[in-house]
């Protein structure tokens, strides 16, 4: 039964690794024309960066050493990219330097869309994963009542 949920364990952290991804992205594509941030200057795109962590479960350690180590989903940071900003021409803008020039987050909507729609995806198919599992769980009940 322990490897149900070992199973289950490793989907449901992937599960959590992408929600932040999709916080991420969502906070990047908030921010795509915000020119004005706390730390000043425009809004830093930011990136997840994920890590493996084998599985320590009780059972995992009672049978010592398994012959093909699973491993959990962790978000190990979130950073901010260091690329410069966009720099455009408007001498209106509030935010324009001496030259006219305004500085941008150095976001690419179309980028953060394709990354948003690989996180649905991947969220997807782990609850997939975890759906088959219970599936699974619930057929070997059922053969041990008859």
């Amino acid at each position: 039964m322990s490897d149900f949920f070992d199973a289950l364990d490793v989907s449901a952290s992937a599960l959590s690794a992408e929600r932040t991804r999709m916080n991420t992205i969502s906070s990047n594509l908030a921010n795509a024309q915000t020119t004005r941030a706390p730390e000043g200057g425009p809004y830093r795109r930011k990136d997840v960066v994920f890590e493996a962590q084998p599985t320590r479960s009780f059972a995992s350690v009672l049978e010592g050493q398994m012959e093909v180590p699973l491993h959990q989903v962790k978000v190990a940071d979130v950073v901010s990219d260091q690329g410069p900003p966009k720099l455009l021409h408007q001498p209106e803008h509030p935010d324009a330097n001496a030259e006219g020039d305004v500085a941008y987050p150095n976001v690419n909507t179309m980028e953060e869309m394709v990354n948003l729609i690989t996180a649905s995806r991947t969220y997807e198919a782990n609850i997939t994963a975890i759906n088959v599992s219970r599936n699974m769980m619930n057929k070997a009940l059922e053969i041990g009542r008859k």
